[in-house]
């Protein structure tokens, strides 16, 4: 079996200055797919971005110690840099949003924000930028192609069954949500006469796959997580988050 190359995961820089904050939005851009550096004060986010830096995207709050958000952006596109830049902030007043984006910023979310509404919007500037391929589906070292179903987990092509492929779609599809198992027996089987219990059986195949791929490669990773009473979701062990 041939060894593929995984591609690079995208590079975001997240400066944020509320370690609950940070540590919930670090976990869940990693189960995402994206590596994610951290700065906590405007001082260290300059650090991090001299030129050269590498980072696709930067979340940037505007309330930091040391040096305020703003300030980190003024001086990153006087120097003319044009990494995509999402401001995170509590200023949600129209002034601050319109001053923000003449300064340079690439969007705007006020906080309180929805985890899903951040990924989408991160996702358009990422694929503005040309680093994330629509076709793709992507959790750490786990990949699926869209069109044409082919998985790759820790670089090796994965042997999966059409539903297998389905179900792991399904889960793919909606990062840091459980999915019902009513909504993956209708997604996966789509309305043959099958009883519920199928998704039991079909997700305990598809686990045991990603397991044993894993020990083959010897990394840890990606696992299907039941959550009972909710469903299933597809969630990284520390190893795959590293």
């Amino acid at each position: 079996m041939n060894t593929l190359k995984p591609p690079m995961p995208p590079n975001i820089l997240l400066v944020e200055d509320t370690p609950d904050i940070s540590l919930w939005l670090g976990t869940a851009l990693r189960q995402g797919g994206m590596a994610v550096s951290f700065a906590t004060d405007g001082l260290q986010a300059e650090r991090c971005l001299q030129p050269g830096h590498g980072f696709d995207a930067v979340l940037l709050d505007l309330q930091l110690p040391g040096q305020d958000g703003l300030s980190v952006l003024q001086v990153l596109r006087e120097r003319g840099d044009e990494v995509p830049v999402l401001i995170l902030t509590a200023r949600a007043s129209v002034p601050d949003r319109v001053l923000g984006l003449n300064m340079g910023a690439d969007d705007y979310l006020p906080k309180p924000f929805d985890l899903s509404e951040l990924e989408a919007r991160l996702q358009v500037l990422l694929r503005r930028r040309g680093r994330v391929k629509v076709d793709e589906l992507r959790l750490g070292p786990l990949t699926m192609s869209r069109s044409h179903g082919v998985v790759v987990l820790h670089g090796q092509a994965l042997s999966l069954t059409r539903r297998e492929t389905a179900a792991l779609r399904v889960l793919l599809e909606s990062p840091q949500r459980t999915v019902s198992k009513e909504q993956l027996h209708e997604q996966v089987f789509e309305g043959e006469a099958t009883e519920l219990d199928a998704v039991e059986v079909l997700i305990y195949r598809l686990r045991k796959k990603l397991e044993a791929s894993s020990a083959v490669s010897g990394a840890s990773g990606v696992r299907v997580t039941t959550f009972r009473g909710m469903g299933y979701m597809l969630t990284l062990s520390p190893e795959g988050q590293a």
